[in-house]
This record gives C-alpha cells, structure tokens and sequence, in this order.
C-alpha cells in the first residue's frame, strides 16, 4: 500500500505541475477568485476554465466520487494525498460548489440511479450551479415551520412561497428546496426537491448587506411545476434528507476556520506593517504579538482536528454531531481571524473606498464575518446539539 501510494503521489505531483496554471497558485484575494461554473461561464479567467475543465475530466473536483457519476474514484488515502499534493504548490480550488458540498453527498445517499447519473456528473464537471432553498422569513432556527408549500397536481407539484437567505440565488441554474407537502405533521410533511431556476414563476430579489455586498437573496415561487421525477427520497421524508444535508453544509462551513494557518500568516504580516518591530525583528506590541501566537496555536490545532475528522466521516466513524462542533469552532475561529486583522492594521484597515485598499475589500470581509455565527445554523443552535448529543447533558 505504502510503495501504490508512492507511486501515486509521483504521478500527482508531476500532473499537477503540469496542469496548474500559474495564475490558480496565487493566494485568492477576493470573492472574484473563485470558481463557480454553471450554465454562464463568460465571467471565468481563461486560468478557472482550463484548471476546472482539467481537473473536472480527471474526476478530481470530487476525487472520492464513484467515477460512473463523474468522480475520481479515489480511495480516502489517494485523496488526502491530492489534497496534500495541491496544498505544496498552493493550488486553488478548481471549483467551489453548492453541489459538491451539499448536494452531491445527499444525492448519493438519497438520489434515483437516475437522479445520480442526471445530476451528479454535470456538479463534478461544473457545469452546473446550484443554490439552497431552506430558511423562510419565518422558519429560520426553527427550519421545520417553513411553510412553502407543494401541492400535487398528478405528474407534477406546484410550488408556491418564498425562501430567504438563498446564497447566489440570482446566480444559480438549480435549486434543491424543502418544501411543505403534508401540512397536518411538522418534521414528517417535509419533502425535497429539484428545480430549475429558470422555470416560470420564480424570481429572485438581492439583499443588500452591510459589507456593501449582496450574496444573499429573497427567492420567490408563484405557482412553479415541479417534475415528480425531481423528488429526492421518499414523499414526505424531505427531513431526513435535510439534515444529512446540513451536516455537510456545516462541514463546508467550518472550513473557513482553516484559513491564515502556515508560514505566510497574513495577520503577521498586516500587524508588522502597522506596528513595526524591534530591534530582534519581533513585533513591537507585545499584546498583539500573544494573541496572534495564541491565534496561530489554536488555527493550527483545529486544521489537525479538521483532518482527524475528515478521516472518520470518510471511515463512517464519525459522531451525528460532530459537524454542529465543527462548524461552532470554525466559524468563531473566523471570526476572530479577522478581528484581529481589523486589530493589527489598524485605523487604515478601514478605509472603505481607495484603490490602496482595494474597495475595503478586508473591512468589508470583516464585516461579512458577523453572519458566520447565524448561517448554516446559529452557534446557540450548535451549542445546544453539542450539550445534548455530546456531552449527554439534562435538557
């Protein structure tokens, strides 16, 4: 096993190497640098495109998907060694994707043969985009309230209501939506289905936030025809298919808890062009200098426990839970990156406008960072999973 891992880790790297494109090994900068695919590829580099399209024809934007539905085929140890192997030249993303990260799992464990073989290889080739359709203006923490309703029509639902919070809805070609199809059970009138957002009757409205972006949008259904054949699971048990979902989600989400780890820790660098340094080429504020330390130690203490834990969800070892503890402690460790980023620069790091600060783009971030803690499942939601399924306290 040893020498067959070798053996490929050689052959990774000289691919990579070879197939990389410079401009996708540079640090990302904004939300520009990623890459979404979908239906519209104008707004791609000439870079995002040929890095997808290699990396998709490999399999490798999912590389422990079942190659019949447009995955690697790899082995949890082949994939941690690409993933390792693309970490040593920086590589980006090939393809960031609600469909890979909550999707996809979700179809494979719940998806028709036909559902698989119909979407799951356009998600690994990028070829489409998708978005979610669960927190409604009234069914947020309490997801299982929503209220958009399906109504069977024979060979097809009709869908009507309204979602919230719709990351990218004006962006995205499908949606996979909760919808309400028994009104007389909470949990067990829930079903899920796929729609196409260009289907009559569905529009969307952005929301302006705070950061002066909008990512999150109001999403509208008037009377939209849902195919049958789009019902994933069974009829009524959408709720199972929801949470297993979320539990990726929160596993995307914690992610962003991985950043600023490594020698080119960019808050060391903003706080040396702030502060200064002494003489020993240390920071000169002694305070800042222990809280990025102790930042630096805890970042690269969850990267281990986000690694251990890859490892037994792929083993199928891992806790239910485990994710709402994942995605807690990514999210705050987030948060805090770049409150000390606003920290170690200081009053310029607030400029808002200038072309030196690249339109506010790290103040803005910061901003963006006060949802980390409500999306994908409120911390106090998380803390209450983690006390009862966790640590088995009273309720």
């Amino acid at each position: 096993m040893t020498t067959d891992l070798d053996t490929f880790r050689a052959d990774t790297r000289a691919w990579l190497d070879a197939n990389c494109p410079p401009e996708m090994r540079e640090p990302v900068r904004s939300e520009k640098d990623a890459v979404w695919g979908g239906r519209d590829q104008s707004a791609l580099t000439p870079a995002q495109k040929q890095w997808m399209d290699a990396m998709g024809q490999r399999g490798w934007t999912v590389p422990d998907w079942p190659t019949e539905y447009g995955g690697g085929g790899l082995s949890a140890a082949e994939t941690k060694v690409l993933r390792e192997e693309m970490a040593r030249i920086r590589a980006r993303n090939p393809l960031n994707s609600f469909g890979i990260s909550m999707l996809g799992p979700a179809l494979l464990k719940y998806g028709t043969e036909e559902q698989k073989k119909r979407f799951l290889p356009e998600i690994a080739r990028g070829e489409i985009r998708w978005c979610q359709g669960y927190s409604e203006p009234n069914a947020g923490s309490d997801l299982a309230s929503l209220a958009t309703s399906a109504e069977d029509k024979g060979d097809h639902f009709l869908v009507n209501g309204q979602k919230v919070w719709t990351s990218y809805a004006d962006k995205a070609d499908w949606i996979f939506c909760l919808v309400r199809t028994d009104r007389t059970n909470k949990h067990n009138g829930i079903s899920f289905v796929l729609f196409d957002m260009a289907s009559e009757g569905v529009s969307t409205k952005p929301i302006l936030l705070i950061s002066g972006y909008s990512p999150f949008c109001e999403t509208f259904f008037d009377n939209v025809k849902v195919p049958k054949e789009n019902l994933v699971g069974e009829l009524n048990k959408g709720w199972d298919v929801a949470k297993y979902l979320l539990g990726h989600e929160r596993e995307m989400i914690s992610g962003m808890g991985l950043g600023g780890t490594g020698a080119k820790n960019p808050l060391v660098e903003v706080a040396k062009r702030s502060v200064g340094t002494g003489d020993d080429g240390q920071l000169a504020d002694p305070l800042l200098r222990a809280q990025l330390a102790l930042f630096d130690v805890r970042a690269k203490a969850f990267a281990a426990q986000s690694e251990r834990f890859i490892d037994e969800l792929k083993a199928g070892r891992a806790h239910p839970a485990q994710p709402s503890m994942m995605k807690y402690y990514g999210t705050e460790l987030n948060k805090t990156r770049y409150e000390l980023l606003m920290s170690a620069g200081g009053s310029d790091e607030l400029e808002w406008e200038s072309e030196a600060s690249d339109g506010g783009r790290e103040a803005r971030a910061w901003l963006r960072t006060k949802a980390n803690s409500i999306e994908g499942g409120t911390s106090e939601v998380q803390l209450n999973i983690i006390a009862k399924r966790i640590l088995e306290l009273p309720s």
